[in-house]
C-alpha cells in the first residue's frame, strides 16, 4: 500500500511544482471509494447533520478546491475523468446519482462553490467537454440557488460565485441577485479589513477563509467588470494581512480558535488568494513563507488515516472536538490553500524567495476581534487572549472554543467531554463554577466587555444571580487574571491555566517535573514548562489530568489549576498564569513572576517594576 501521508510529510513544499504534487497526494487516495458514476464519494460512516447523499456529495466536491487550481494552472490529475462522469450523473435528474434538487439552506448551496471555482478557472476541463444537454444541466442545476433562501452569512458567496461562473461561461445568471448579495455582504463589514459573519459575535477563521477568501477571487477574476468593487475587497484584504499575521508563529503553526478548525491548512489560503488577487498586502517572499510553512506543519501532523485519506480532528482525529456539520469529506476544505497553483510560475509569488515572518510587535492590540494577541520573543509561540467573542448559533462547545481567556498556537485549548467533574470539563485557561455539585459553568456571553490600556475586560453571568467581571492583563510568558465574583450561591471555583503535554516522543511527565506549593502549580519539562500562581485569596494548587483527547493538540495534557470555595457575597480571585518553551530559562522566568499589591481598596498588579493595572475594587 502507497503511503501518501508520508509522501506527503516528507514533501519539501517549496515549489509550485511540490503543491501540485501534494494536491495529487491528497486526492489519490479516495480513487478507490467514488461511487459507479463518480458523483458521490463515500469515505466514512460518521454522520453529521445533513443527509447522508448530501453528505457524499460534499466529499465529492470538496477536492475541487485543490484540482481546480491545479487543473486551472495547466496541471493534470489522472483520475480527472471520475469527476466529469460524476458532474454529468450528479446534474442529470434522470440518472440514479442525481445530487436532487437544490433547498433553502441545504447544504449542497456550500458546495456549489468549488464547482463554480472549477468554472471560472478551467472552462475548457469541466464546461466545454460537455455536451449542449449537459451544459444545460449543470447551469441548471446550480443556477437553482439563485431562486432559493441561502443562510444570512458567507454563504451568499457561494451564491455569487456561482453567478460569476455563469456568467464566464456565457450561461443564464442572475446579476440583480448577485448585486444584492454583495452588498448584503458588505452590510457585515466593520473596520480595518475586519468582517462579522452575519448576526454574530463570532470574528474567527471565517474571516480569512471565507470573507476574504471569496472577495479576492471576486477582485481577480471580476475586476473589468466590477473594478470599483475589487479595489474595495483588495484594500480590505491588505489590511486585513496586518492583523492576521500576527496569528501565526515562526514555524507555521497557527493559533486555534473557534469552529470548523477540522478545516486544518485552511488557516492558511488567505495568503494564497493574495497571491491570486495580485494583492502584495506584505512582501510576496514573506506571504509565500506565510503559506508554505503553515502547510509543511500540517502535513507533519498525524492528520491522515494510513492511506492518506483527511480526518476529522485537528492536529490528531478526533470526534470530540467536531460539529454537527462536518461529514467525513468535510475536511477537504482545507484544499482551498492551493489556489496559487492557478499562477503561472512567473508570477513573484512563485518567484520570490521564501521570508521568514516579518519582524513583529509583541503585542498587537485588535479591537474588532476583541482580542489582545502576544508572541513569545523566539516567535514560535503566539497566544490570543479574548473578550466578548460568542457564535451567533450553537456549534459543538462554544463556551470553549469561544470564551476561554486564552488560546494558543502550540499548547491549542480544550474540549469537554462532559461538565460532570473537572477532569471532564477540561477547563484550560478559564474560570470554572459550580454549585457544590460538580457541575461547571464557565464564560459563554459576555454582557459587556472591552479592551482598554492593553487590559481585557468582561462582564458574564454564568447563573442568572451570579456576576462575574473579568480583568485580563496579558502577555508572555506570564499573564495574569482578575475577576470580581459576586453569588447568590455557595460555590466551588476552579482557575485553569494552559493545557500542557504531558507526554512526547514516548517522553513522559515525571515526578522531579513537577512544582508544587501552597498557591502554585507547575510543570518543567523538556518541551517547556506551565503553571499558575494564586496572587489573591485562599486558593489550592493542584495539576490536573483531564480526560484525554480532550486538547485539540495534544491527546494527553495536564493543566495547572487553582482551586477555592466561595460562600455567598462578593469575592475577589486573582492569578498569574505562566507558559513558556524557553527550556534554557524554564525555572528562573517561572520564579520572575508579576506582584500583586492590595492597598486603599485598590489592586496593582506590576511585573519588572513595571505597574501593568490599577484596578479600583468596586
Amino acid at each position: 500500500m502507497i503511503r501518501y501521508d508520508k509522501l506527503l510529510a516528507n514533501n519539501p513544499l517549496e515549489t509550485r511544482e511540490d503543491l501540485a504534487l501534494a494536491v495529487q497526494h491528497l486526492c489519490d487516495p479516495l480513487v478507490p471509494y467514488y461511487s459507479p458514476n463518480g458523483a458521490m464519494l463515500d469515505i466514512g460512516s460518521t454522520a453529521s447533520r445533513t443527509s447522508e447523499r448530501t453528505a457524499q456529495m460534499e466529499a465529492f466536491a470538496r477536492p475541487l478546491w485543490g484540482l481546480a487550481p491545479l487543473l486551472g494552472g495547466g496541471g493534470t490529475w489522472a483520475h480527472w475523468d471520475i469527476y466529469m462522469k460524476g458532474i454529468r450523473s450528479g446534474t442529470d435528474p434522470e440518472n440514479k446519482e442525481y445530487w436532487g434538487d437544490i433547498h433553502d439552506c441545504d447544504q449542497k448551496m456550500v458546495e456549489l462553490a468549488t464547482i463554480a471555482l472549477t468554472l471560472i478557472l478551467t472552462p475548457e476541463r469541466i464546461w466545454e467537454p460537455l455536451s449542449p444537454v449537459e451544459r444545460s444541466n449543470l447551469a441548471s442545476w446550480i443556477g437553482q440557488t439563485n431562486k432559493r433562501v441561502t443562510v444570512d452569512t458567507n454563504w451568499l458567496f457561494f451564491r455569487v460565485l456561482v453567478n460569476v461562473a455563469l456568467l464566464k461561461v456565457g450561461a443564464e445568471h442572475d446579476r440583480e441577485r448577485m448585486e444584492q448579495d454583495l452588498d448584503r455582504l458588505d452590510a457585515f463589514y466593520l473596520s480595518d479589513g475586519w468582517y462579522k459573519d452575519g448576526d454574530t459575535e463570532q470574528m474567527d477563521y471565517y474571516i480569512p477563509f471565507a470573507f476574504h477568501y471569496y472577495s479576492l477571487i471576486y477582485a481577480k477574476v471580476m475586476e473589468t467588470e466590477d473594478p470599483r468593487r475589487s479595489r474595495t475587497y483588495k484594500e480590505r484584504a491588505a489590511l486585513f494581512a496586518k492583523h492576521f499575521v500576527h496569528w501565526f508563529g515562526e514555524v507555521g503553526a497557527a493559533i486555534a480558535f473557534g469552529r470548523s478548525l477540522a478545516y486544518r491548512f485552511a488557516q492558511s489560503c488567505f495568503w494564497g488568494a493574495l497571491a491570486f488577487a495580485d494583492v502584495e498586502a506584505l512582501p510576496w517572499g514573506a506571504i509565500k513563507g506565510l503559506l508554505l510553512r503553515n502547510l509543511r506543519w500540517w502535513f507533519k501532523q498525524p492528520i491522515f488515516t494510513n492511506e492518506g485519506i483527511l480526518t476529522i480532528g485537528y492536529s490528531y482525529p478526533n470526534l470530540v472536538m467536531a460539529e454537527s456539520y462536518n461529514a467525513p469529506g468535510s475536511p477537504y476544505w482545507a484544499l482551498k490553500s492551493f489556489l496559487p497553483i492557478a499562477l503561472a510560475e512567473e508570477h513573484p509569488f512563485w518567484q520570490a524567495e521564501e521570508l521568514p515572518l516579518p519582524e513583529l510587535a509583541l503585542q498587537s492590540v485588535q479591537q474588532e476581534a476583541r482580542m489582545i494577541l502576544c508572541r513569545e520573543f523566539a516567535g514560535n509561540h503566539a497566544v490570543a487572549f479574548t473578550s466578548g467573542q460568542h457564535a451567533g448559533f450553537e456549534p459543538a462547545h462554544t463556551a470553549a472554543k469561544y470564551g476561554k481567556f486564552a488560546y494558543s498556537n502550540l499548547y491549542g485549548f480544550s474540549v469537554p467531554k462532559g461538565n460532570i467533574g473537572l477532569e471532564q470539563g477540561a477547563y484550560d485557561n478559564n474560570l470554572a463554577l459550580a454549585e457544590r455539585d460538580d457541575q461547571f459553568r464557565t464564560r459563554r456571553r459576555c454582557e459587556a466587555f472591552s479592551i482598554d490600556n492593553g487590559v481585557l475586560y468582561s462582564l458574564w453571568r454564568p447563573w442568572r444571580d451570579v456576576e462575574v467581571r473579568s480583568w485580563i492583563v496579558p502577555g508572555l510568558p506570564w499573564h495574569v487574571r482578575i475577576h470580581r465574583i459576586e453569588t447568590s450561591r455557595e460555590l466551588d471555583a476552579a482557575e485553569g491555566g494552559f493545557a500542557f503535554p504531558r507526554e512526547r516522543n514516548m517522553v513522559q511527565c515525571r515526578d522531579q517535573d513537577i512544582v508544587i506549593s501552597e498557591g502554585s502549580a507547575a510543570v518543567h519539562l523538556p518541551w517547556g514548562g506551565a503553571g499558575i500562581q494564586s496572587l489573591l485569596g485562599e486558593c489550592r494548587a493542584i495539576l490536573l489530568h483531564p480526560e484525554p483527547n480532550t486538547n485539540l493538540l495534544h491527546p494527553r495534557t495536564i493543566i495547572p489549576t487553582l482551586r477555592t470555595e466561595l460562600d455567598k457575597g462578593i469575592h475577589w480571585l486573582a492569578s498569574s498564569i505562566f507558559v513558556s518553551t524557553d527550556t534554557a530559562n524554564l525555572k528562573e522566568a517561572y520564579e520572575n513572576a508579576p506582584e500583586l499589591e492590595v492597598a486603599d481598596d485598590t489592586i496593582t498588579v506590576k511585573a519588572n517594576n513595571e505597574v501593568l493595572l490599577k484596578l479600583a475594587m468596586l
